[in-house]
C-alpha cells in the first residue's frame, strides 16, 4: 500500500455510543470525528452531543511526524505531538513543560472501524482511560 502511513485514517467517522467505556467524564450521546489533510498537516475535527443535549466541538492540527510543536489555546498544554506509528496506528500526545498529560491512540481494527483510547495523566498519579469505537461514514 503506497502513500503516507496515516492515509487509512482520513475521512468522516461516527461514534458508536454503546462502545464507550469512560473512566473520566461522561460518554457522549453521539459524536463525529473527521480526519483530513491540509497541506502537510492532519486536521482533526471532533463534534459531540452530551447526554444533556449540549453540542460541543474541538479541533487540532499538526504534522504526523512525531515532533512536538507549540500548542496555543489553553494554559493546560503547551505542546502537541502527532505520530503515525503504522498504517493501523495514529497517536497524539499533549504535554506541559515536557510532561505528557494526555495520550490518544487511534487504532484501525479494519478499514471501517477505528478504536480510540485516550489516557489522561493526573497530578495524583492516576491515569483514567476513555475508550470508544467509531465507524467510517465517508
Amino acid at each position: 500500500m503506497a502513500g503516507p502511513l496515516h492515509t487509512r485514517f482520513l475521512g468522516h467517522w461516527e461514534l458508536d455510543p454503546s462502545s464507550c467505556a469512560y473512566q473520566q467524564g461522561e460518554p457522549p450521546a453521539s459524536g463525529t470525528y473527521t480526519i483530513r489533510e491540509e497541506g502537510d498537516e492532519l486536521v482533526f475535527d471532533m463534534a459531540w452531543t452530551d447526554k444533556a443535549g449540549q453540542d460541543h466541538s474541538a479541533s487540532f492540527r499538526g504534522k504526523p511526524d512525531g515532533v512536538a510543536v507549540p500548542f496555543n489555546g489553553t494554559d493546560l498544554v503547551d505542546s502537541f505531538t502527532i505520530t503515525a506509528e503504522s498504517r493501523s496506528e495514529l497517536n497524539s500526545s499533549a504535554s506541559l513543560k515536557g510532561e505528557t498529560l494526555m495520550h490518544a491512540t487511534r487504532t484501525l481494527i479494519d478499514d471501517e472501524t477505528m478504536r480510540i483510547v485516550q489516557t489522561v495523566y493526573l497530578p495524583d498519579g492516576s491515569a483514567p482511560t476513555n475508550r470508544s469505537v467509531y465507524y467510517k461514514r465517508g
